[in-house]
């Protein structure tokens, strides 16, 4: 039963966007069409195909390599701060700057690396054709959305030079794929996040960034379609040259800079928004006490609530909507790593009852879906064309949506083909 909730949740996320859209009468039904095929096509080499465990008991091995590799360094580093133990083995408990925020320092260097010899420009253009050809967007649109499986905000800059004329459509294009996807240099935060619950989780948080972009790209031709005709409507364009380190020690050097500012970044986000929202819930709590309330009413309960029906339609186990909820709901403020977090605390006190409900969480809560993202993907990609900031900014709460909406509708695909298998429940 709750499989048919996620197929019917599916396609009411959709329908949500339409009665949202601008101009219902111009949607492209090929490429809603293609869009939604692409997904459910790799729900199913995901999670149906024959032997598609064992490749992802692969994939998961080598990350989990990878992370090993990342530890080397941030032990060596931090010491206790970074194990967890002292010396004695005493448990110090998990603290999120020094265990957790490291990895992405690694991770960036790792993409890097692979960028300096031309591995991920392979596959990011193997999937720009792919995207191209089957749903009919435009060439920039599509070179755009592929370029997310590894990168966050400097997706753009591989179109930098058709950004100037691209059409209103193409822009919330290029901002929802960014904000619903998972760049590869934070993969490794959420896998220390929830590893030990879900050891499968490397392999499905890659397959959630890839499903989410032509969710997003649904979600944004649905929201805004395209009325216009792109410059790049025809092929795909050649990437941006951006200055290539000469060797690959200085990849890597460049690489770990980068990935000490995300970390930086990440953490800086982290501080004032959890600030933030604690000051909010101050003045939220006072008319609990005028009411009587047994507990005081905070910005997350009431975003719980708000995302509780969400929740609902992505078909997970009854006991688990409520939590579900919140998770979905403060993620809208709070940023996903915060979700992940209160994730495996809420698996490890069984607040969370349900395999099943764990791989879908992990699905739908994949993706830079909150307020902070609207600042930082219309900035940064307002930078490389100062010329459309005004088009950007008003976009940005509308790509807000549209990326929202495609977490939930990635979620569905995994409520619809998993069976919550793999999951470690205690």
């Amino acid at each position: 039963m709750n499989h048919l909730i996620s197929l019917a949740g599916f396609f009411v996320f959709a329908a949500i966007a339409w009665l949202c859209s601008a101009n219902r009468r111009k949607v492209d039904w090929r490429t809603v069409g293609w869009g939604i095929g692409l997904q459910f096509l790799i729900g199913l080499l995901v999670f149906k195909l024959p032997g598609s465990r064992q490749a992802f008991l692969w994939l998961n091995d080598g990350v989990l390599a990878l992370l090993d590799a990342a530890k080397a360094g941030s032990d060596f580093l931090l010491g206790p701060l970074s194990t967890g133990k002292t010396q004695e083995g005493t448990p110090l408990g998990f603290i999120l700057a020094f265990q957790a925020l490291p990895i992405a320092i690694f991770f960036s260097a790792f993409a890097a690396a692979l960028y300096h010899f031309g591995i991920l420009q392979f596959i990011v253009r193997l999937f720009a054709k792919l995207f191209h050809r089957t749903m009919g967007i435009s060439g920039a649109e599509s070179l755009s959305s592929a370029a997310n499986i590894f990168v966050g905000v400097e997706s753009a800059l591989v179109v930098r030079p058709y950004i100037e004329k691209m059409t209103r459509s193409e822009l919330l294009t290029v901002l929802s794929t960014g904000m619903a996807t998972a760049a590869s240099t934070t993969l490794g935060l959420y896998v220390i996040l929830l590893g030990k619950s879900f050891p499968q989780i490397a392999g499905h948080l890659m397959s959630a960034s890839v499903i989410a972009i032509p969710a997003a790209i649904v979600m944004a031709k649905l929201l805004l379609p395209e009325t216009e005709t792109p410059e790049t409507a025809s092929s795909i364009p050649k990437e941006e040259e951006t200055p290539h380190a000469r060797n690959l020690m200085s990849a890597i050097i460049e690489g770990s800079m980068d990935g000490m500012r995300l970390a930086a970044g990440i953490a800086a986000l982290l501080v004032a928004g959890l600030g933030m929202v604690a000051l909010l819930d101050k003045f939220v709590g006072w008319p609990s006490r005028w009411l009587g309330l047994s507990e005081p009413l905070s910005i997350v309960k009431i975003l719980g609530w708000v995302f509780y029906p969400l929740a609902a339609l992505l078909g997970i186990a009854r006991a688990d909507i409520a939590e579900a909820g919140r998770l979905l709901g403060e993620r809208v403020l709070l940023t996903e790593v915060v979700s992940y977090q209160e994730l495996s605390v809420m698996i490890a006190n069984g607040q969370i009852t349900d395999p099943r409900t764990v791989v879908i969480l992990t699905y739908a809560l994949c993706g830079f879906t909150h307020v902070a993202s609207i600042a930082i993907f219309v900035g940064g990609t307002a930078a490389l064309a100062p010329s459309r900031r005004d088009d950007l900014a008003a976009l940005g709460f509308r790509a807000l949506l549209a990326a929202t909406l495609a977490t939930l509708m990635t979620g569905a695909i995994a409520g619809i083909f998993s069976d919550g298998n793999g999951v470690l429940m205690k």
